[in-house]
């Protein structure tokens, strides 16, 4: 894999430890968003000890959502495993919604016990493609970050329209003790990228779900 190893993307900040609210008013905030009734096209995460709504990505980010399930269904295809959208992935009174992840063809055995979602322990890969806006980017470069990484979540892509001429970002080696992660490859668009381990090992993240390398 072509990549420049260990560069962080210049946005990513130091990762708090622990999250940021102690057990009660996290229980007080995983019941509010249990609560919660959204319109058709919002969707609200628990992010750090805060709910986030955030409204359907634009047509560019649907898109490469798009190319990006279809590539993966492919090659994953006849096996265990499948690509999954719009599912509540759940850890320890948090939830998030990843824009794409891989888990179990038949993930009954994680669904958790209200049936509100998937444990994190479903999750073998997550991916984010990055929606534009300071308070959007932040979310998706840093703090659904240090939420995958705290969960133990193998893998992580991020999919950046936003970086420089635009990257891809893996993650591997999460650290749930530091909200961070052993390994960080980013390469700008253009180049490919694999995924190195886990169901999906062998994906290929190129220009045919990114384009190539914008100038």
């Amino acid at each position: 894999m072509t990549a420049l190893a260990h560069e962080r993307p210049k946005t990513m900040s130091e990762a708090p430890a622990e999250p940021l609210n102690g057990p009660d008013l996290d229980e007080v905030l995983w019941q509010a968003w249990k609560a919660m009734e959204l319109p058709e096209g919002y969707r609200a995460e628990i992010i750090e000890g805060a709910i986030e709504v955030s409204p359907t990505g634009r047509y560019s980010h649907s898109q490469t959502i798009f190319l990006l399930k279809e590539a993966l269904g492919d090659f994953l295809k006849g096996g265990d495993y499948a690509a999954r959208q719009d599912t509540n992935i759940v850890h320890e009174h948090r939830a998030w919604v990843p824009d794409l992840l891989v888990v179990a063809r038949d993930p009954e055995r994680y669904v958790t016990d209200d049936g509100v979602g998937l444990t994190a322990a479903s999750a073998r890969v997550v991916f984010e493609v990055t929606s534009p806006g300071t308070r959007n980017l932040e979310r998706d470069r840093v703090r659904k970050r240090r939420e995958y990484a705290r969960a133990g979540i193998p893998v992580h892509v991020v999919i950046d329209d936003y970086d420089g001429q635009g990257a891809v970002t893996l993650f591997t080696g999460p650290r749930p003790d530091k909200a961070d992660w052993e390994d960080i490859h980013r390469v700008p668009y253009g180049t490919e990228v694999t995924i190195p381990e886990g169901p999906a090992k062998g994906f290929v993240i190129g220009e045919a779900v990114t384009g190539p390398k914008r100038k």
